[in-house]
């Protein structure tokens, strides 16, 4: 059996995924697209059973990436039937999900989740009558204590059945669906989406459309707000059936402090402002510890063997990859997802890109990109992870050319650990404030240039809640367990083959011959050059390996003031590490990684080569 998680955003979809399948999920992207699914086994009766939990949508009919990925799964038949998640609190709007599920005649069972919730808004369901209007078995859960969570996969198994509920349309719908299914060969759903103007053979869609033109001649509507309105009548008349609201619980509401410019944006400086804070606190202290243990354990006992020059040069290259990946993943990475599952799960993540919403539309964005904004101050990586929640591919590819130029801890490292320390704190401030510039023009450019719709932001505020400690931590874990599957594998090779280039003399090679274009275009020595490709394998690695080819720690002392701003302001710039290319081509795409890298080595290179310019005529 295969079956699919369907519902609305924010139901507690993936909280009974993760309930069903516990930690053996798998994470990968829909065939051909760049939508996650998340699938995971699940045991009933002696047998396997697949478990797909599909991105959360409103709609089967809209154009977003994630709506067309749905549609297209269910209308393949890919899975032998349906778990459909409702919100038991919204049970009239999450029906009409339902309803357009039912039209593709797929064996579904409901599951209507969040009971506990409802009982303390004052809202109780007749789930007897439900089953009894829809024709399909309904269970009531609470997927935050586990509420008959385990019956879902048996009755899902045994008991799914098409459901015998029809929407209804109008009378001049009912006629242009029997014309249309009457000449092609298609079911009723695909002659209701062509009515709407939405699909693919040309001749039916000509078809359609003359037919659309006298149904909204007759009624003044569109064809789609027609039949929009007929789904939500019905789903209305079932929810007037089985729905009793008394009095609710009392409750605080403090959604007007959150989502208000005042107090709500200083909330969200603060709340942001606190945990890049404290993950780079907590990441720094854990990295140290990691870093020297792993030097103790295996770099200090692999360079105490005697081994041949190209086998010793390999060793040590694949220990500095693992030292840089786990100094990366569970210093930074964890705590950071560790905070934002509780944000998410605490429903403040939605008020916070409502907040934000307008000014990352400037960008070409929704208010939604402020968080993989905000992560990228604490490290790349997680935040090209977290823009699979856009909504476009547009809004995708936006992102990646903007993430990868927030000034991430490591090149916070550099600017306070070289440019501060050598040159002054005013530089260093000037350099984040062009940082902050270039993501600014760089988005306004992209906004205009980058090719695909901009959808607007419809956004459903989630209640707020007390968070899960189990959940966010299991959320957290998946997420870094996908880094690891991901960037550590490139992270090794990437380091294998700079090693060997090292030990074949390339790298010196390299020096030579970038001289004469390093002293005379930029005004720096050729070893800062190979510092700054030692940078990509891992930020930090930039300043650390320009000490160590410089012969001493005090930079003031063989460079000047400009070329260690040259240096650190191109650093901060230049192409991002080798696990932030990674996980930004399995986000984005090769194409995509290749534009940010070309991009952000043209912007490091015109920068530096500015600087000296500026610099020499002065």
């Amino acid at each position: 059996m295969h079956l699919a998680l369907l519902g609305n955003p924010n139901v507690g979809k993936s909280l009974i995924f993760n309930s069903l399948t516990g930690l053996g999920a798998l994470v990968s992207n829909y065939p051909g697209t760049t939508v996650v699914l998340s699938q995971g086994s699940v045991c009933y009766q002696h047998e396997m059973v697949t478990l797909t939990d599909l991105p959360g949508v409103y709609s089967l009919e809209g154009r977003s990436g994630e709506e067309e990925i749905v549609r297209q799964f269910l209308t393949r038949g890919d899975a032998d039937a349906l778990i459909c998640v409702l919100d038991a609190t919204h049970l009239e709007r999450n029906l009409y999900l339902f309803l357009q599920a039912t039209e593709l005649a797929v064996p579904v069972v409901l599951v209507l989740n969040m009971i506990d919730e409802a009982e303390r808004a004052g809202i109780s369901i007749d789930t007897d009558l439900l089953r009894s209007l829809l024709g399909v078995p309904v269970i009531a859960t609470s997927a935050r204590d586990g509420r008959n969570i385990a019956a879902i996969v048996p009755v899902a198994c045994s008991d799914a059945r098409t459901s015998y509920i029809m929407v209804h349309y109008d009378t001049h719908i009912e006629a242009a669906v029997a014309a249309l299914t009457g000449i092609y060969p298609i079911v009723r759903p695909t002659a209701i989406r062509a009515l709407q103007g939405e699909g693919e053979d040309p001749e039916l869609l000509d078809s359609a459309a003359s037919l659309a033109k006298e149904i909204e001649g007759a009624h003044f509507m569109t064809t789609a707000q027609i039949v929009a309105a007929n789904r939500h009548h019905c789903a209305r008349t079932i929810t007037s059936q089985v729905e009793r609201k008394g009095s609710p619980h009392k409750d605080v509401r403090v959604d007007a402090l959150f989502t208000t410019a005042f107090p709500g944006i200083p909330i969200l400086i603060g709340i942001l402002g606190g945990i890049l804070l404290a993950v780079f606190l907590i990441g720094t202290a854990i990295e140290r510890v990691l870093v020297g243990a792993m030097s103790v354990l295996l770099l200090d006992p692999i360079s105490s063997l005697d081994l041949p020059p190209l086998l010793h040069q390999v060793a040590v290259s694949i220990v500095l990859a693992i030292q840089a990946g786990f100094g990366i993943a569970l210093p930074f990475i964890l705590p950071f997802f560790i905070f934002v599952s509780f944000l998410e799960d605490s429903g403040y993540l939605t008020r916070a890109a409502f907040l934000t919403d307008r000014a990352m539309h400037r960008l070409g964005l929704h208010g939604q990109a402020i968080i993989p904004l905000v992560l990228g101050l604490g490290c790349n990586v997680p935040a090209l992870m977290s823009i699979g929640t856009l909504p476009s591919r547009r809004e995708r590819v936006i992102a990646s050319f903007l993430v990868t130029l927030v000034p991430c801890s490591a090149r916070t490292v550099i600017i306070a650990g070289v440019l501060a320390a050598f040159v002054g704190i005013i530089p260093a401030l000037v350099t984040y404030l062009l940082v902050l510039i270039v993501v600014v023009l760089t988005g306004l450019f992209l906004s205009r240039v980058a090719r695909g719709v901009q959808f607007g932001l419809i956004l459903e505020m989630a209640p707020l809640r007390w968070p899960d400690p189990r959940d966010a931590l299991t959320k957290a874990w998946m997420r870094v367990r996908e880094f690891f599957i991901i960037a550590m594998p490139l992270l090794i090779a990437s380091s294998i083959v700079l090693g060997l280039l090292h030990y074949l003399g390339l790298i010196k090679a390299f020096q030579d011959l970038i001289a004469p274009f390093s002293t005379v275009v930029l005004g720096i020595p050729p070893y800062a050059i190979t510092a700054l490709i030692f940078g990509i394998l891992r930020k930090e690695m930039a300043p650390e390996t320009l000490f160590i080819l410089a012969g001493t720690p005090d930079l003031a002392a063989v460079m000047t003031p400009v070329q260690i701003t040259t240096f650190a302001v191109m650093s901060v710039l230049f192409i991002p590490c080798i696990s932030t290319l990674a996980v930004l081509v399995r986000q984005s795409g090769l194409k995509v990684t290749l534009l940010v890298s070309f991009y952000t080595l043209t912007l490091g290179v015109l920068a530096g080569a500015a600087i000296h310019l500026i610099t020499t005529l002065i």
